[in-house]
Formats: C-alpha cells, structure tokens, sequence
C-alpha cells in the first residue's frame, strides 16, 4: 500500500505546478497574456540571452575552484561540458533534481568514487542555496512593515524561515565528520532495502574524503552571489520590455522569493509555482498588471533555465558516456 501511494505522489505531484500554470492563464484570459507578450521588443530577449555566456562561466569557475580543493581533476572545458548537461536534466526536472546527471560523467572523466562526487556538486549547489537565502532574508527586512500585513506573505516567511533553519542545521551537523558518517549509517541501517545496503554503505564511505576546508568556500560562495546577480538580470531587462514599474533593488530581492518557490518538487523547473509567488508579490506591492508578470516570469524563466537547458542538451548529444550508470554498482 505504501509503495503504491509513494508511485503515484511521485508521477502526479510533479503535474500541481502545471494545473497552477493553466488555472492563471485561464482567471488572467489569453488575450491579456497575448497583448503583455505582444509588447515585447525581441532586442531586449536578445541582450537578456547575451547574459547567459558570462553567468555559465563564472559559476563553472566557481564550481572548479571546489572541484581542485577536493582534488577532483577535470580541465574548465570538461568541468564546463558537465556543468552545462547537468544545467539540461535540472531545467527538465521536478526541483532540479537532475543536476545530479553530473555525477556519472565526473566518474567517467575523474575516475573519483561516486560519494566523492555528490558531496562536490551538493557544495556547490548548497553554497547557491545559502546565497539565496541571504538576498531573500535582506529583500523581506526592507519591505518587512508590507509582507506582515498581508496573510499569505506572512505564510511565505515563515516557509523560508522554516527552510534556512533546517538547512542551517543539517550543514551545522554534517560538517562534523564524525556526526555525519554516524547518522549516515543509521540511516542506511534502519531506512535502506537490504538489497541496496552494501551499495548504499560504500556510497556514504567517501563522502568526506578530501572535504574541502570552509575557509577555501568563500570565494565560491561570493561568486555564487554575482551570478544570482546576473540571472535575475536577466529577468528584469524582461521587466523592463514589458514596461512594469518595478525598481531594480527590489526585483533583485523580492524575486529570490518567487524564485526558490520553484524549487518545490510539486511542478518541472518551478513551472506555475514560480509564477503564482511571483503574480502575489509584484501585483501586491507594485500594483503590476498580472499578465505582465506572468508573461515577464515565463520568458524569463525561457531565457535564463530553458535557452541554458537547451544548450546543455546540444552538449549531452557529444559526449556520449561509454558505460551505462549501475546503481547497484556504484562505487
């Protein structure tokens, strides 16, 4: 009975995003939705795209000084190749998920064991996180007096505040080596089929071997920020083509907000999430048209994840892996 009610969680939870995304183009009305698209000029798509080069390069780099500190060898054009394929399978997935794609063609190229690996890619994707979180918390702080009269706002700080304190904590505890690994063993004792044990133990065995130290994470976490920075720039040049009067600093600390909504596994690429979050904010405090920031939102959101995603697939289609991944293999 339980597995079967966690098979159909797991096949229709992802589909809650997309019956958002239509309810709010059906109570919006298409022809709203069509005349806020209309009023796009396509040079403004084209400067908006022209950003995504210099963020992929600065969060590869990034993603490479933690790969050196862990001793993972892979050349800035490999590291890019599978940052770039990772960014595919994550644009396509219920919250990201598919980033972990990364992992066998690290293996493949490195040769490093898989529990190795997934702590590299889990620093660098949690170092994002943290980033986030602080622009957020500064973006409520200066409209606190507004979100704390209205209800639902208050709902969504205390959802973030819940969020920062259990991904504080649980860095707090892992980071300690000897905690962790305890934990970790308890875990896989008491939680994990028997048939995936043995496979699961010598997952778990190297997640701490060459543990960066935190002070060498600082620069990876300040270049974390500049490239937050540079994609939600992105979406407000957007802003900017379809007129919405919305200042700069604000977008760029009120929109994180929309923007880790999408990480919810209820939908794919925070697709209807993203966008509901995003239509409270701006409409509440701005007074901004809804069609406007729906139609801002999801052109923002193809420029930034789905042009990425998409150059991630014409790289998957080169480099082909040479082994198939075995999950009852894994080393």
């Amino acid at each position: 009975m339980k597995k079967n009610l966690f098979k159909y969680a797991r096949k229709f939870l992802p589909l809650i995003g997309i019956i958002i995304l239509a309810y709010l183009f059906y109570s919006l009305g298409l022809e709203d939705i069509k005349n806020s698209l209309l009023s796009i000029h396509p040079i403004y798509i084209l400067f908006a795209l022209s950003l995504t080069l210099p963020r992929v390069l600065i969060r590869n780099y990034a993603w490479q000084m933690i790969q050196k500190e862990q001793k993972i060898k892979l050349t800035y054009m490999q590291s890019l190749k599978i940052f770039m394929i990772g960014y595919f399978y994550a644009s396509i997935t219920p919250g990201f998920f598919g980033q972990i794609m990364r992992l066998p063609y690290m293996k493949e190229k490195t040769g490093e064991p898989y529990g190795k690996l997934f702590i590299n890619s889990l620093i660098e994707v949690t170092l994002r996180q943290i980033a986030i979180y602080v622009m957020i918390v500064i973006g409520i702080i200066l409209i606190i007096e507004t979100f704390f009269a209205v209800e639902i706002f208050r709902l969504i700080i205390l959802i973030i505040i819940i969020a920062i304190i259990v991904t504080a904590f649980t860095l707090l505890y892992f980071i300690g080596e000897k905690r962790g690994d305890k934990l970790l063993k308890i875990l896989v004792k008491y939680f994990i089929p028997k048939i995936f044990k043995g496979t699961t133990y010598g997952f778990i065995r190297t997640f701490y071997k060459d543990f960066p130290r935190i002070t060498r994470l600082i620069i990876p976490f300040l270049l974390s920020f500049v490239t937050w920075v540079i994609i939600f720039s992105q979406e407000y040049i957007i802003v900017i083509a379809i007129g919405a009067d919305i200042p700069y600093l604000s977008f760029l600390l009120l929109f994180p907000i929309a923007n880790i909504a999408g990480y919810i596994p209820i939908t794919f690429a925070g697709l209807g999430t993203r966008d509901f979050v995003s239509i409270l904010i701006f409409s509440t405090l701005f007074g901004v048209k809804e069609s406007d920031i729906l139609v801002f939102t999801l052109i923002g959101f193809i420029v930034t994840d789905i042009f990425t995603g998409f150059l991630g697939f014409i790289v998957s289609l080169t480099e082909t892996r040479k082994k198939p991944l075995d999950f009852l293999k894994i080393e």
